[in-house]
């Protein structure tokens, strides 16, 4: 049986509040386990007007209050942009608030550009060639194995589940190394999808904490009464990666219909691609959808990803796919 999950990167529209934004991500996640969720993260973005999970841990820890059974975690936390001991506490810390809860998605791309960089103190290209020793430091802080010379605490003896998180062959070959439980970012990066799934279980080792592969799978997700209205809640997530890709980043727009219609066959393209692993549509359609690409990848789990202007009609997706996720 497959798992559901929500991915949420705490969006900020345009004429709202950041308030506004923490306070539907609260909604939005108490939505997501009475639909039967197994999981609610938080995605790690710096820097972007539109995006309010910049402070990963701590809206974690607001998530974590909201609801009471749901798994919750990151989706994940850049290391790069990190050290491994400074994450070790605050996920530590969290597990003690939330205990049997909490999940540790990590990745290797810190998206930074220099003024970031700068801002964090950090050569992020340096840090980012550290990564698999930082993420086996990190594992140790949480384990003790290997031994380290000193002991995160909060954090050494948390029960925190760790994932590998990509959108390449690299976090397919340091999960299977390591055996750790796989998260691929198809909903915006689908490209190499099929051939790191197929590298992963080719090479997992058997671990501690993992006996044999897991597949998490990210899909774009709107669902809603009739085909016309999902694409029309769609757009502006649409019109923010649009602009995004086109260097042009900023808050949440309003949906506008005909949206994918009115673009230039370049940005039209942009949008085909990332439609490789998506789900937009009546129930109906979109459980058609989701059946296929289980079929075709063969995950475990499929993460939701879809921000919408109106938080309500997020919520109302996620209550119409309800009888499909239980």
């Amino acid at each position: 049986m497959t798992d559901f999950a929500v991915l949420d990167l705490v969006p900020v529209r345009e004429g709202g509040t950041l308030e506004e934004a923490y306070a539907a991500t609260a909604d939005l996640a108490r939505a997501a386990e009475a639909a039967g969720c197994k999981r609610f993260w938080i995605a790690e973005h710096h820097a972007m007007e539109g995006i309010a999970g910049g402070a990963t841990s701590v809206v974690i820890a607001h998530v974590g209050h909201a609801t009471s059974t749901i798994r919750i975690g990151a989706g994940g936390i850049m290391l790069p942009n990190h050290n491994p001991f400074v994450i070790a506490e605050q996920f530590g810390t969290l597990a003690a608030l939330f205990p049997g809860r909490v999940d540790l998605g990590l990745g290797r791309a810190p998206g930074a550009g220099p003024e970031l960089q700068r801002a964090l103190r950090k050569d992020l290209h340096r840090a980012a060639e550290l990564f698999p020793q930082d993420v086996v430091e990190l594992r140790a802080l949480l384990t003790g194995d290997p031994e380290v010379p000193i002991r995160a605490t909060p954090g050494f003896g948390a029960e925190v589940d760790l994932w590998m998180l990509g959108s390449s062959l690299f976090g397919a070959q340091l999960a299977a190394r390591l055996g750790l439980p796989y998260a691929f970012a198809s909903h915006f990066a689908p490209t190499h999808l099929d051939a790191a799934l197929e590298l992963y279980r080719r090479d997992f080792r058997p671990s501690e904490a993992l006996d044999k592969p897991r597949v998490m799978a990210a899909m774009t997700v709107f669902v809603a009464e009739t085909e016309e209205e999902a694409e029309l809640i769609a757009s502006s997530q649409a019109q923010s990666f649009v602009r995004l890709r086109t260097g042009n980043p900023g808050r949440l727009p309003p949906p506008v219909p005909g949206y994918r219609d009115s673009l230039p066959p370049q940005a039209r393209a942009i949008l085909d691609h990332i439609g490789e692993a998506s789900a937009i549509g009546t129930p109906e359609q979109v459980g058609a959808r989701i059946e296929a690409f289980v079929a075709r990848t063969g995950a475990d789990e499929i993460m939701m990803s879809g921000a919408t202007y109106d938080p309500a009609a997020r919520i109302k997706s996620l209550e119409l796919l309800g009888d499909l996720m239980r």
